[in-house]
């Protein structure tokens, strides 16, 4: 078996922002950046460690011989069923097992998956689908609050080219289903069908897309490469020290960067075993018991739990616990760190590439104040003055600009929006408020808020201006303005600020509008106020730091 004729990647050439040659040059002497295509990194580890365990999740085990050996069955069966190396597919799967079959599989067949998210719905899918071109989407069946399955074969249905619909979990459908991918192929014939892809893959070939948390519109296509993709993860396992024997708990989505990069690629880069959760505390806890889990990331929406007695029952096999997404209080440090057998520190990273870490040796002041530093000694860090390409010195706040191997030199098909995404030297904006931090003569990342208009909904990114448009496409709603409100368990929620025509609009109203534009739950505002006028700075913005300091107080209020 051999694999088909590749998709038409020249058609992408005028739409990839390629590294700089002499940038890609020192990338690949220096080690940063690896020859081999990220299937062949996977395999090489489950020929090391054949018996370990490689995943361990609530619908059972695998070990590394066994993944390996099945995602090449699925991806011969991929390649058998007429996809082609390079072909875009849409993920829209949970943490669960058959979510890292699917992954390797379409990997090992040379196909892209693109990282949506499960809680997506046809404003988002629909767009990104074409953007890149989708030929299949997966998806899981039997998720008790949305048909995922039957929304996938509308989107097919209203797609130019999405061919299949794939689904997890759905053994008796009459479709094409994960589980029943590549059952009758030869192992021997499958692994050649593997070989056959692999060595037509470029280490600057696409392995992945992920999506942007950006500040207009649907989200932005992130195009990650072999080169780094894999290499970055591993870069992430080393700084924190883990080994074999690591066993790494992960409750966040797994299709996401972090899911990825922190959690999949990290813990299979070192032979360690993925301890796969779901984002229920009672039931991440139990898994992460009876697994014996040893490292875990927790992100700001999970905080709360980690401060409940429900986190001893793991507490005590914990070797590193790293904390995501929001200031980390004493009390939080304390639970989680003793100065002895438990570490805590902290990681900040974005689906664009760039990862700082906590260093495991750092003191406590710089593990509780800072997000630790780049994990790639290649990784070039710069503080700017915010719409500037001026560099402020250490301790002053700007925003975060980042270039190195791993971080992105431009989104996938959207030079408008990359020549004020990056500096004129290639350094991406973040849109991150930071500072660097001296301690002890070491310089950390400090994250100090941000210049992009999102709301971090516990880990999800919910951008502002793309809400505000949906908004205002309902007739009677003739202002927006959408802010972040603070939240005890998710860090940040979604309020409304609306100005309607005089006509009455209540929430009902709103959550109806946004289910017919098929805008994801999670996106949708929780607080609505009705105001008259929304308020304006002198140069005529929306003032919107007032509106968070309104909301702010009124939830203090009411509480």
């Amino acid at each position: 078996m051999t694999a088909a004729t590749d998709a038409t990647s020249s058609d992408w050439d005028g739409r990839l922002a390629r590294y700089p040659e002499d940038r890609a040059r020192r990338y690949r002497q220096s080690g940063a950046w690896s020859s081999l295509p990220t299937s062949r990194r996977f395999h090489d580890i489950a020929l090391r460690f054949p018996d370990r365990p490689a995943i361990i999740g609530a619908e059972g085990s695998m070990t590394f011989g066994e993944l390996d050996r099945r995602t090449d069955a699925i991806a011969a069966g991929l390649v058998e069923l007429g996809f082609v190396r390079l072909e875009p597919v849409l993920f829209q799967l949970t943490n669960r097992v058959e979510t890292v079959l699917a992954w390797y599989g379409c990997v090992k067949a040379g196909l892209v998956p693109v990282a949506t998210l499960a809680a997506h719905r046809m404003h988002e899918i629909a767009h990104v689908g074409a953007a890149v071109g989708a030929v299949a989407h997966f998806v899981e069946a039997g998720l008790p609050s949305f048909d995922l399955v039957e929304f996938a074969r509308e989107h097919a249905a209203g797609s130019e080219t999405v061919r299949a619909v794939v689904t997890v979990g759905d053994v008796g459908g009459d479709g094409l289903c994960l589980e029943t991918i590549g059952l009758d192929i030869d192992p021997v014939e499958a692994r050649a069908a593997v070989e056959a892809v692999e060595a037509a893959t470029a280490p600057e070939d696409v392995v992945a897309f992920q999506l942007s948390g950006g500040t207009t519109g649907v989200p932005k296509v992130i195009p990650r490469i072999h080169a780094e993709y894999w290499n970055n993860a591993l870069m992430y396992a080393q700084r924190l020290e883990w080994t074999a024997d690591s066993r790494v708990a992960h409750l966040i989505p797994i299709v996401h960067n972090a899911g990825i990069a922190c959690g999949l690629y990290a813990s299979h880069s070192v032979g360690a075993c993925l301890v796969l959760a779901t984002a229920d505390v009672r039931s991440a806890f139990e898994l992460m018991e009876r697994a014996e889990a040893t490292e875990v990331l927790i992100g700001h929406g999970h905080y709360q739990a980690v401060l409940s007695s429900e986190f001893d029952r793991v507490r005590g096999r914990l070797k590193h616990v790293i904390l995501s997404g929001a200031k980390v209080s004493p009390a939080l440090m304390d639970r989680v760190d003793d100065g002895k057998d438990h570490w805590a520190g902290q990681l900040f990273g974005m689906s664009e590439g760039l990862l700082t870490v906590t260093p495991v040796a750092a003191p406590r002041d710089a593990r509780i104040t800072t997000v630790g530093t780049p994990v790639c000694a290649e990784d070039e860090v710069r503080i700017l003055d915010p719409g500037t390409e001026i560099e402020l010195p250490d301790g002053d706040v700007g925003e975060l600009c980042c270039r190195g191997p791993y971080t992105i030199t431009g989104y996938f098909d959207a030079p408008e929006h990359n020549r004020t995404a990056f500096t004129s030297d290639g350094f991406y904006r973040s849109g991150d408020l930071a500072s660097m931090s001296v301690i002890d003569g070491e310089r950390y990342v400090s994250i100090e808020g941000r210049i992009k208009d999102l709301i971090n909904r516990g880990g999800e990114k919910i951008n502002a201006e793309e809400l505000e448009l949906l908004l205002l496409d309902h007739p009677a709603i003739v202002g927006a303005a959408v802010v972040a409100m603070p939240d005890p368990r998710l860090g940040e929620k979604t309020c409304a600020y609306l100005v309607t025509d005089g006509a009455p609009v209540t929430m009902a109203d709103v959550r109806d509008h946004l289910t017919r534009l098929g805008v994801a739950k999670f996106k949708w505002p929780e607080r609505l106020e009705w105001i008259d006028a929304l308020p304006r700075t002198n140069v005529n913005k929306i003032d919107k730091k007032r509106l968070r300091l309104d909301v702010a107080a009124k939830l203090e209020r009411q509480q």
